[in-house]
């Protein structure tokens, strides 16, 4: 049997501020759960879920902790073609994320970069290559 990437997880400082960012980026990311667990998990039509945590790592590992004016991950997202990519560029930024790559053709996809509410480099992208429905 092949290894398949099954889940990405990202640990996050807060919760609410990375709900917040994936909703506005087009992931369907549920509501917290109300009986106090610090995460969320999201099954992408890809298969593979996105969990957002607080407080996982640094639970089971007590010299964790995240890189210092780096980001932690690289995430891409495919949103369809060239005009989405602008789109969703221009909706998270003027939201108030940073933006740290403006839309453009890159030596490979046409992408843009914007960072999460914990600095993970968020790749927006046309390449067909990233979508779901690609062999």
């Amino acid at each position: 049997m092949e290894i398949q990437l099954s889940m990405v997880v990202l640990e996050v400082a807060d919760l609410d501020a990375s709900v917040a960012f994936y909703r506005r980026l087009g992931v369907d990311v549920p509501d917290p759960p109300t009986d106090g667990r610090p995460l969320v998990a999201h099954r992408m039509g890809s298969g593979v879920t996105l969990l957002l945590i607080s407080g996982f790592a640094s639970r089971y590992d007590p010299e964790w902790a995240p890189l210092p004016g780096r980001s932690a991950q690289l995430l891409e997202f495919y949103v369809g073609e060239d005009s989405l990519v602008d789109r969703a560029w221009h909706d998270l930024v003027a939201a108030g994320y940073h933006g740290r790559m403006p839309p453009a053709q890159t030596a490979g996809p046409y992408a843009a970069m914007v960072d999460d509410p914990d600095g993970n480099v968020i790749l927006l992208t046309s390449d067909e290559a990233a979508s779901p429905g690609a062999p």
